[in-house]
This record gives structure tokens, C-alpha cells and sequence, in this order.
């Protein structure tokens, strides 16, 4: 059986520029939208823990993977930090910074709630499911900061561009 990278966006707008990019051809609509091309898929699986664990478990049924990329918006309670810096929040890499990053189920607006740096609604769950497939050093987290903690959704093009601009800085470890 052939073994995959997978890819996982919680938003279509988060995997739209990744499916231009590597040329991606559409495979299924329900429950979740799933991409392919040579050597990777592609899940949009929803935004939170629920359906990050459901869709992610029931992909690593269907397919062998030997890595697995969470790529995503997440908000910064860091002023100092630029919108559309990345990091990589799960290993030390050479060629990308890395910060703490927590999960949780609803936009933080408080830095004081944070115990990290960056704040997503589905890193965790996807960490925790994909750990039980394939070793963590073949995991990574790469987060694009979208705004300062702000409960306001950014804009669906917005967020495009901002995975879009970074896809040269984490397409290696696909």
C-alpha cells in the first residue's frame, strides 16, 4: 500500500492556496473534503476538536501515511508578533521559529486565559489522534498568526493568502 503525507485545514479557505499549489484533485465532498496528488492528501475537516478527531481518525483508516502537516490560522497574544509569521509549534526546526500553542473550543480575546503564545481550536486533537498512527517526529504543526486574540473571523481571503504566502516556508516537510 502506498504511504501519503497527510495534510489537514480545519477551512477550505486554509487549504485553497495548498490545493492550487501542488495541483490537487478533488476525491470527496461528505463528510469532509478530501484532496490528493502525487504523494499527498488533503482534508478540510472542520474547525475544533470534534471534528478534527473524527475526520482525522477516520482518514488514517482509509489511507497509510507515513507524515502528517496541520497548516492553519491562529491567533497571537503577542502585540510584538507580525500577522503572517510562522511557526512551527511542535519541533525545533533550522528554518522556522517555533512557539507554544494551546487549543481550545472558542476564540480567547484575554491573553491572561492563554499559558501559550498562539491559540487554535484543533492542533491538539489532531497531535493526540495522528500520534497513535505514526511517530511524532513525523508530525508537524505549522500555525500562521491571523490576529492578536481577536474574536472577530477574518475574512476568507484574507486567510488564503495568509497560508498561501506560507507554503514555500513549510512545503519540504511534505
Amino acid at each position: 500500500m502506498k504511504s501519503f503525507t497527510l495534510i489537514y485545514t480545519a477551512l477550505f479557505c486554509e487549504a485553497k492556496a495548498i490545493i492550487e499549489h501542488f495541483g490537487m484533485n478533488f476525491i470527496q465532498k461528505k463528510p469532509y473534503r478530501v484532496y490528493n496528488s502525487d504523494g499527498i492528501i488533503l482534508i478540510v475537516g472542520g474547525m475544533g476538536a470534534q471534528n478534527t478527531t473524527l475526520h482525522v481518525e477516520d482518514i488514517f483508516k482509509r489511507y497509510k501515511f507515513k507524515k502528517a502537516i496541520n497548516i492553519g490560522i491562529a491567533g497571537c497574544k503577542d502585540q510584538d508578533i507580525d500577522i503572517g509569521s510562522i511557526f512551527c509549534t511542535n519541533h525545533k526546526l533550522d528554518d522556522l521559529p517555533h512557539l507554544s500553542l494551546g487549543s481550545h473550543n472558542k476564540p480567547i480575546e484575554d491573553p491572561k486565559e492563554l499559558d501559550t503564545t498562539l491559540v487554535d481550536m484543533e492542533a491538539d486533537s489532531f497531535l493526540r489522534v495522528c500520534k497513535e498512527y505514526i511517530n511524532s517526529k513525523n508530525i508537524f504543526v505549522f500555525k500562521v498568526v491571523s490576529d492578536h486574540l481577536s474574536a472577530d473571523i477574518p475574512k476568507k481571503e484574507f486567510v488564503e493568502k495568509l497560508v498561501k504566502n506560507s507554503i514555500k516556508k513549510w512545503e519540504k516537510y511534505a
